[in-house]
């Protein structure tokens, strides 16, 4: 990876979607596009996602997952083994009771991989030299959505485990050396995981892999809303047992609560601490964000802490993700000048 200012400046993956990319994909869903357009559309929406990103001098890149919206719920598509279940709640506000649920009717496959692959390779492509960082949902995130087969003597997490691992290990032989699980299944765990199995879960799909492994500890995102109850002490056994090299926490949309735990923390982990509140539209000033910034430096040696927004950007209005990107990379600034 190219050298990093201190307090680098990342999001944590997805990005808000151009207007006319939410028309096309529609029109996609219709039938009225070509797979040459498709494919057209995809390409110029990601480069329109990583020109907003450095325009606004954010240091390491994503991919916005444009490909993959709607995190998870996209991918399931992509598993044979699965029977989708009707949701008993289609009308009024979006919620997670209208999410995809699943029930494993037979082995789980992806046949295909999950196409995280193909798009950091994309993402490569289209900015070789930039510092690159490439996310997807870890094994319990899969797992909350997944019943076991009825009668089945366990449920299917090794299953879940071999396919993210092997998505991972193409990523590392595509060149990947900075990759991120998102994990709100950790502060929800599926079939009942206590703290050391739901960590040894995310350990297993890391263990051994080479470059920078971070885990992205989330509250939930889905329209804007979190799924989970917002405290992180009770996390703090699981994540404490974490076998990777960053932790990825979000602070800005609790009032930077429980703050304190980045002290123990970053002794054994580098900290990319979220600092801009996604599912809020108030818009942080960069004096705020530094002040943010501040608070963690007095918890978190400088060259330990990233700065980021709590979640990704795919819940917000494009405008307002540019303007909150712009104000955490202008608060860093001010705080690295200091420094």
């Amino acid at each position: 990876m190219p050298d990093l200012p201190l307090l680098p400046t990342m999001g944590v993956g997805s990005y808000a979607s151009p207007g006319w990319f939410i028309a096309g994909r529609r029109m996609v869903r219709e039938g009225k596009f070509g797979a040459d357009d498709i494919a057209e559309m995809f390409d110029d929406a990601t480069r329109i996602v990583v020109g907003d990103q450095v325009d606004a001098g954010v240091d390491i890149l994503t991919d916005g997952e444009l490909r993959r919206q709607r995190f998870v719920f996209e991918m399931f598509d992509r598993i044979d083994g699965l029977d989708r279940q009707t949701p008993g709640r289609r009308l009024g506000v979006p919620g997670y009771d209208m999410a995809p649920s699943f029930v494993a009717d037979g082995p789980l496959t992806s046949p295909n991989g999950f196409g995280v692959i193909e798009d950091f390779v994309a993402l490569k492509n289209l900015v070789p030299d930039r510092p690159l960082k490439i996310a997807m949902p870890g094994p319990l995130t899969f797992g909350m959505s997944i019943e076991p087969q009825p009668g089945a003597p366990k449920p299917p997490m090794d299953e879940i485990i071999a396919l993210i691992r092997t998505e991972l290990e193409g990523l590392v032989a595509a060149g990947a050396d900075y990759i991120q699980l998102d994990e709100p299944g950790l502060t929800g765990t599926p079939y009942g995981l206590g703290p050391e199995h739901a960590a040894e879960a995310i350990n297993q799909v890391l263990r051994g892999l080479p470059g920078k492994l971070a885990v992205h500890v989330c509250f939930g995102n889905n329209a804007g809303r979190s799924g989970m109850e917002r405290s992180m002490d009770r996390l703090m056994p699981a994540i404490e047992r974490l076998e990777c090299h960053q932790l990825v926490l979000e602070f800005a949309n609790r009032q930077m609560a429980d703050l304190e735990i980045l002290k123990p923390l970053s002794q054994n982990f580098d900290i990319a601490a979220g600092l801009i509140d996604v599912k809020n539209w108030y818009l942080e000033t960069p004096e705020e964000v530094a002040a943010r910034i501040r608070q963690c430096l007095e918890l978190v040696p400088a060259e330990k802490l990233t700065v980021t927004a709590d979640c990704g950007f795919s819940a917000l209005p494009r405008y307002m993700a540019r303007q909150k990107m712009e104000a955490m990379v202008a608060g860093a600034r001010l705080v690295r000048a200091e420094l």
